[in-house]
């Protein structure tokens, strides 16, 4: 089964399938994600596309800070998601919980609920930095040369 699985990794690095969720942003970031998936900086070139279910997402962008409200949802599209998934925490605030650290209704950052593959920092985080985060994390999946 080595073939099948290269196969797989190899349609998982040149299609991955992206879902974007703000858990509580200001919409900053959320505006740069977007932006992102306009025609002028083309990510369609590496495959991205975006979907609107949990089940056919492969990537889960997730932007702003957890808040107790949010939390319980957070959590049920991540395990609605297929194996392998991956989690991009967008922005200071998915990063670290950001200016909403401390506040009585903000867990923190993504990580506190959920674990997270990769962070891009800023606030808010360019298209370019999240463009160059999911090509990293794609570029992570490929096996060594042997």
């Amino acid at each position: 089964m080595p073939v099948l699985d290269s196969v797989v990794n190899w349609a998982r690095i040149k299609s991955p399938w992206i879902l974007h969720f703000n858990s509580g942003a200001c919409n900053a970031c959320d505006i740069e994600i977007i932006a992102a998936l306009t025609p002028l900086y083309d990510v369609e070139r590496f495959g991205v596309l975006l979907k609107a279910t949990p089940r056919h997402a492969d990537v889960l962008v997730c932007s702003g800070p957890v808040t107790r409200q949010i939390k319980d949802r957070l959590v049920r599209i991540y395990e609605q998601m297929p194996a392998p998934k991956f989690v991009l925490a967008v922005g200071t605030c998915a990063c670290s919980g950001g200016v909403f650290k401390g506040c009585y209704n903000v867990f923190g950052g993504i990580d506190a609920v959920i674990p997270v593959s990769a962070y891009i920092p800023g606030c808010p985080a360019s298209p370019n930095a999240i463009i160059d985060g999911v090509v990293k994390l794609l570029g992570s999946l490929k096996a060594p040369k042997e």
